[in-house]
């Protein structure tokens, strides 16, 4: 069957038309009003919080959080724990030659994220290679995206990057406010147009969550190189571009995780569980950033003074001024 593109080919960077909005359902949703949201410089970041043991500290509250933009403290003027706050989500599933003995794997992993995800998440899926494909559009049928996996077949090079940014593009145009990327993949980028730093800087003004699974081949032979007397070499694992896929995901607060076996069903189930797991248990702020009109990015900071021995996770920081705003187009209480 003919399978939708997203209508960007590499180096293109135009927007992605919206899909249709869904009427709002089920319990309300708490976003901030709207003569907050419309203030120049208003920006939602999502935050974890975990405790030594890694669990998810929850039961925190507005005061107990104090947050910075270029290190000086701003008021929250927001605050949301996300236990039942659904979410906009994108599902990135890498279909390149060198995902071939990994796809059934993969079909495996989004099934299982799909079926931990609410009832109200509305979702699309993306599958790529040299290009990406629309195979789903945003729906709250978790079924219909369930049977859009069975289209997965593995050919030709990765455009992973410039699949991210369209996925970024892309999810904008969810329902929710909060917002999240599911990328999986092995990793090696060989074909996109964009660079990294140019994912980032969509990234960071998006403000979208970048989760991650990496799926490794423990089989496969590992690189290695001699020079002289010195010996340079690579484990099975880094067949993954960790460290790309690391960096994503530390820019927006989300998480980056690693299969180093084709085929470990146990850790893939326990990967997906703890995804879907961590967007139901962290908290939403909203803030003034200080002087949009001058645009450009600032660095943010969240701490929870009361619980020094807790690690807070939350993107590295935001983007105002131009541009901005057409991040949020279309959502419910976006930033």
């Amino acid at each position: 069957m003919e399978v939708p593109t997203t209508g960007r080919q590499s180096g293109d960077t135009a927007t992605i038309p919206p899909p249709p909005m869904a009427p709002q359902t089920g319990q309300e949703l708490s976003v901030a009003p709207h003569e907050l949201r419309s203030q120049n410089g208003y920006q939602q970041a999502t935050i974890t919080v975990l405790n030594r043991q890694g669990g998810y500290v929850t039961g925190l509250q507005k005061d107990d959080f104090k947050l910075y933009v270029d290190g000086i403290q701003r008021p929250i003027e927001f605050f949301r724990h996300d236990l039942n706050a659904p979410v906009s989500v994108g599902i990135l599933v890498d279909t390149s030659g060198s995902m071939e003995p990994k796809i059934p794997q993969a079909r495996a992993a989004i099934a299982e994220f799909i079926n931990q995800l609410n009832d109200r998440d509305d979702v699309f899926l993306f599958a790529f290679a040299n290009r990406a494909y629309l195979l789903q559009p945003f729906t709250t049928n978790h079924r219909m995206v369930l049977d859009r996996l069975k289209l997965l077949k593995a050919y030709g090079q990765t455009a992973l990057f410039d699949t991210i940014i369209d996925g970024l593009v892309m999810v904008q145009h969810g329902r929710w406010d909060k917002k999240a990327l599911l990328v999986v993949t092995d990793g090696m980028d060989n074909e996109s147009q964009a660079e990294l730093p140019q994912v980032i800087a969509y990234a960071r003004r998006m403000g979208v969550l970048v989760y991650s699974i990496g799926i490794g081949n423990a089989n496969a032979a590992p690189f290695s190189l001699a020079i002289g007397p010195l010996s340079f070499g690579s484990p099975p694992e880094d067949q993954v571009d960790v460290a790309t896929l690391r960096t994503l995901s530390n820019e927006t607060g989300a998480r980056t995780f690693l299969l180093k076996e084709v085929g470990d069903g146990v850790a893939m189930r326990q990967d997906c569980e703890m995804i879907s797991e961590e967007l139901r248990q962290q908290y939403t702020v909203g803030f003034v950033a200080p002087n949009a009109d001058r645009g450009g990015y600032r660095s943010l900071r969240v701490d929870v003074p009361g619980h020094p021995e807790d690690t807070v996770r939350v993107r590295k920081g935001v983007t105002v001024g131009s541009g901005t705003e057409s991040a949020s187009t279309g959502a419910v209480g976006g930033p």
